[in-house]
């Protein structure tokens, strides 16, 4: 059953100009050591840290909450399977707040190109809550 979904889009050069602005303080605001990581070992950094920024900014839409409630940046994060397909882990309050609302698993899709990039979020439940 679907619980939620989330779209974003973003600027790659918005992401640019953020890192360059604030540097290490705004990576390691908003993504994981493992993110960060990741995004770095790649050709085109940007596209990957503002794919990354969209599936957040995705999965916060699926949650209903933004940064509200203690859902924060780095309790949500994007670990590519070794196939490339990302998957959602959600830590901290962010995965009590999705696990108060029923949530299992949050399905996520990532696209980049130099100019954007977008994600979308899909909230599931597997299984229906009995009371």
């Amino acid at each position: 059953m679907i619980i939620g979904l989330g779209t974003d889009i973003i600027e790659v050069p918005r992401i640019g100009e953020m890192i360059e602005r604030h540097g290490e303080l705004f990576l390691q605001r908003v993504f994981t050591e493992q993110e960060i990581r990741y995004c770095q070992q790649r050709k085109a950094a940007l596209q990957h840290y503002a794919g990354r920024w969209a599936a957040k900014e995705a999965v916060m839409k699926t949650l209903g909450t933004g940064f509200t409630k203690g859902v924060g940046w780095t309790d949500i994060e994007v670990v590519s399977q070794n196939s490339g397909k990302p998957i959602i882990v959600l830590g901290g309050t962010t995965a009590d707040v999705a696990k108060l609302q029923g949530i299992d698993e949050i399905l996520i899709t990532i696209s980049h190109c130099r100019a954007y990039a977008t994600a979308t979020a899909i909230a599931v439940q597997r299984q229906p809550r009995t009371t």
